[in-house]
Parts: structure tokens; sequence; C-alpha cells
């Protein structure tokens, strides 16, 4: 081992251990779950480190809470308290966080409680709410090192816009989340942190890059946890861990201050938005930053207020008799049986409400993908290796178990194979998205003919992923959300149901679209995914976020009345 691997570890591990140190002490469990407990969803509740009043708290509602605060019911300190000690407790469960920093937040919710008994008022819509937020936001003082070892005692000189912006809204701030390094991976690992897994199946991953959030906010760690998405790196986590979670289109929300990766890749830009246990939390979330005027503090942000009436559904019919369509696979690989039991769930649900439901053609899907990849693997491993090479640490190529630990990395992802486009060449699949968006936007206007409704499609019903939580090391798959991404379409990932041994046996199929379908659909059988939630994701035009907010209300609405014939 040289000394630049000794140098590099050892500072992982120093990281880690300081980590560790910033949990209480009494807040460690006294009997924690041995490793074949893989459902450990109940034990923030049963362990015994929470009052009664504590789970209250934090197996509310984000509205519930606010309306509590705002009354005086509860004190910004008392629901920060107990949200930072779920959080810690589901981190010794499924080891979700980076930066631990609960003293921060109870002198921050100290100050929410001094102005509220001084005024009788809060000091905005978020008054005292605990946020956690994904690693790569920064927070002055903290290090965001976003899985980078060179990163490591690096701290943020400042907070970012979104940051400041939840700040002056209220947010109490006491946690951060685990990603990938480079986050560029539908799950979660790095050589500092470690792999974060699911809590409904701990044999399961939790998704990425946003995979701390979604494993803390399904524990009840973060009544709202704010992720980022590239290619459904919100999604994928709400999904795989039974969450609502949104993508908003491009520069609705404020980004700048934030580490990232492939900066300069200004075709595809990240963005930030929520995960949370409920749809009304995402408006709350979407509204009050919109309200905070971001665009004046990120020159990005487009100059769009909150508009109600698109949230109302003005311009669909008052949300009367929508049409959805439903995308039931994409035509590369099609989905396991607990994902298509979902999407025809969604569709019983919603035509038993009144509302029409139609297939949508995955015509075209395949080149918006195969524009994806060259956009990501334009320069290869350029942008990542530029800061594994200043701490000497290996660059992560695949997220299987048996091999995070060895130094020559294989299985390199086809995001990273280097084409070596010149900027010519570049150029031209800046154009080629450019063509295939308009398409898009063509084929969308003239559904109109075939809806009955008079109007286009109001939305799209899609899978989140071909399969729910898979085996750690084997979700190689995200393509059901990249689409969206490489398009600018808003996404909102809502929870269905989760995986039934008896209602999804394995589906015989005489014909496959390729290798990669036929591998996907000999890998399933329910065994595998024991416990694992279902999501689907429900997909509207550039920039409407309001509406895509009040149909997927409409989806969720439904389908929690829905009673399915067994």
């Amino acid at each position: 081992m040289t000394s630049q691997t000794q140098d590099w570890r050892s500072r992982a591990k120093a990281k880690k251990q300081q980590q560790l140190d910033s949990i209480p002490k009494e807040w460690i469990l006294r009997n924690p779950p041995s490793k074949d407990q893989l459902n450990v969803t109940d034990i923030p509740r049963t362990c015994g480190l929470l009052s009664s009043r504590e789970i209250e708290i934090t197996e509310s509602h984000v509205e519930a809470i606010l309306s509590n605060l705002a009354k005086g019911i509860w004190s910004a300190v008392e629901v920060t308290t107990a949200f930072s000690k779920r959080a810690v407790i589901a981190h010794q469960l499924v080891n979700c966080l980076t930066e631990i920093f609960i003293e921060r937040g109870f002198a921050r919710a100290a100050e929410l409680d001094d102005y509220f008994k001084r005024t009788g008022k809060v000091v905005g819509p978020l008054h005292g709410l605990p946020i956690s937020l994904k690693d790569q936001l920064c927070v002055k003082g903290l290090d965001a090192t976003m899985g980078y070892v060179a990163w490591i005692d690096k701290p943020s000189e400042k907070n970012s816009v979104l940051v400041d912006t939840l700040e002056s809204l209220g947010a109490v701030f006491y946690v951060k989340t685990n990603i990938p390094q480079t986050l560029m991976f539908p799950e979660t690992y790095n050589h500092i942190f470690g792999r974060t897994v699911n809590p409904a199946n701990r044999a399961l991953t939790s998704g990425g890059s946003s995979g701390g959030e979604g494993a803390l906010v399904a524990l009840r760690g973060s009544p709202l946890g704010v992720g980022s998405d590239i290619g459904g790196s919100i999604r994928i986590p709400a999904g795989l861990n039974g969450l609502y979670g949104m993508r908003p289109s491009y520069h609705r929300t404020p980004y700048a201050g934030n580490v990232n990766s492939l900066e300069g890749l200004n075709s595809v830009y990240s963005v930030l938005g929520p995960l949370t246990t409920s749809l009304e939390t995402v408006k709350t979330f979407m509204s009050s930053v919109i309200s905070k005027e971001p665009w004046q503090y990120d020159p990005l942000v487009i100059r769009k207020k909150w508009n109600e009436d698109e949230y109302r559904l003005c311009d669909h019919n008052g949300g009367k008799q929508l049409c959805f369509a439903i995308l039931w696979d994409d035509g590369m690989v099609r989905p396991h049986p607990p994902v298509l039991r979902a999407l025809e769930t969604a569709r019983d649900a919603l035509t038993r409400a009144g509302h029409k439901v139609i297939d949508w053609d995955p015509a075209g899907l395949a080149e918006v993908n195969n524009v994806a990849s060259k956009l990501w693997g334009s320069v290869g491993k350029q942008d990542s290796l530029a800061v594994t090479s200043l701490s000497g640490e290996h660059l992560i190529t695949t997220m299987r178990p048996e091999v995070e630990d060895l130094e020559n990395l294989f299985e390199l992802p086809s995001r990273y194979k280097a084409l070596n486009l010149t900027a010519f060449e570049f150029w031209q699949v800046n154009v080629l998205q450019r063509q295939l968006r308009q398409e898009y936007l063509d084929r969308w206007r003239e559904t109109a003919n075939v809806t009955g409704t008079g109007r286009p499609v109001d939305a799209i019903i899609a899978p989140v992923a071909p399969y729910a939580a898979m085996p750690h090391g084997q979700h190689r798959n995200a393509v059901y959300t990249t689409v969206w991404n490489i398009l600018d379409y808003p996404a909102i990932a809502i929870p269905v149901t989760t995986v039934d041994p008896i209602l999804d046996v394995k589906r015989e199929r005489s014909s496959f679209y390729n290798e990669d379908d036929r591998t996907n659909w000999e890998y399933y059988g329910p065994e595998k995914f024991k416990d694992a939630p279902v999501g689907i994701q429900v997909v509207g035009r550039t920039l409407q976020e309001e509406a895509l907010i009040g149909m997927t209300e409409i989806v969720d609405r439904s389908l929690k009345t829905y009673q399915p014939k067994l």
C-alpha cells in the first residue's frame, strides 16, 4: 500500500470518526438490531430513546408541525430535539448522515422561540421546521465533501443561496445527508461515510444520489429534506423509500453556491427539490422558496412568481376529467411486475375517479437517453479525476459491495466512458437535444387529437425505475428518470404500494427488446425485493410546477381512495 493510499484512507477514517464523535452518547441505541433484521422502520418508535411526545412530533406531517409551532403548542427547540434524536437513531440503522451539527440547530431553534415569545409571531412560513440537506448544499463553516476525500476539512465559506432562502423562511438545519462519490450514481456509497441502505430492507439500496435523504426521511428523522436531481437523484430515492419527491424545471429553484459534479455542463442542469412524506409539503416547499424571489440572488433563476391559478388547474378544466397518459415501458427495459401493478393501480384509480387514461408511446425516448449518455460522457472521467487525483483516492466506478474496497475498480459505467468529443462534436449533441425537445413539445401538443378533452394530455404517469429497490450494486438503470431531465419536464415521485409476493409473481415473456431487457426479466423474483416500496412519477410540462403539483394531488387522492377488487 503506497503512502498516498495510506494518507487518503487515514483522512477518510478520521473524518468518519469525527462524525461518530458528534453523536450524543445518550442517543446511542442500547440494543441495536442484528444485521439479519432487514426491515428497521419500526425501531425508532420502539427503541425506547424517544418519548411519546417526540414520537408524535416526528410522525406528524409538516403542515401539522408548522401549525403547532405557530400556535405555540410545540416549541422550535423541542421539535428540533425530537428530529435530531430520531435522525441519529436513523443513522445508526441505515448510515444516512454526513455532517451532524445539532448544537447549531438548537441555537437556531432557541432564537426562533425567543422571537416567538417576544412578538407572538413566526419568522416565516417554515418557522421552526427542521430541514435536512443533501451533503452538496453548502452551510457556512461545515464541509461539503460530496464523498471526495480531497474536500475533507475544506469548510464552506458561506451558505448556498437555497440555504439562506430556507433560513430566512424560518428553517432549522441540523444534519446533512450521504451521497455517492461524484453524485452520478442511483445508489449511495463513498469512501468517507460508507453505504446508505434502505430502511424497509437493508439488503436493498436506498437509491441515489440523494440516498441519504431518502433513507432519513423514510425513518422520519427529517420532516423535509432537500435533494438534487440531474438524472433522477430526487425521484429515485423517493420512489425506493415510499416518499414524495419533486424534480422542478431548470432554474425554478436557486442552485447557486453549492458544490457539484459536471460543472460547466450547461446542457442539462442539476436542480434542487424536496423529499418528504406528503404532497402538501411539496407545495409548501416550492411556494415558500419562490415567495422569496430567488431570482434576486441567483442569476439563473427564472423570474416566475408562484401562480395559484395554475395550481388550481385553471388551464386544465379546473381538475375535472383530466386525461393522463401512462408510459408502461420505455421500449428499452420493461418494468418488473410490482412496478406494472403500481401503474395499473393508478390507471384503475383515475378511471374510477372519472378521469381519462390513455397510453403514452415511448417513441423517441431511446434517442433522448442516448443524448444523456453523450452529454455525461463527453469528457469521460476528467471531471471526477480532477478531484480524486488531489488525494489519491480511488474513483468509484461500481456500487457492488464485493468490490467497493478494491484498489483496481472496474466495470466502468457507460456514463464515464470517454467519448473525447471535440467542441464542435459537443455542439452537435446540444443541437440534437434541442431538436428532441422540440419534437416532444410537438408530440405532446398533438395529443389533443386523441384525448377526447379538447386539450393535450394533462400529465404523463411513468415508472420511477424498471424495478423496486434493488440489492446493493444492482441499480444500473436510471433511464426512466433521466429522459425527463434532458427534456426539462418537472416530475413528482409518489408512493403507491410495496412488493407483494402473491400479487407480483413473475410474468412469462417470449421476446425481449435487448439483452438488458432480458437480464432485467431474468433477475426478477419477488423474494429479492421483500417489503420494498414501489412508486411512480407524474410528469408535467416545462415550468408548470404549480399545475403539476395540482394534478399529482388528484393522482395521489385517487390512489388513496381507491379500493381494488381482489
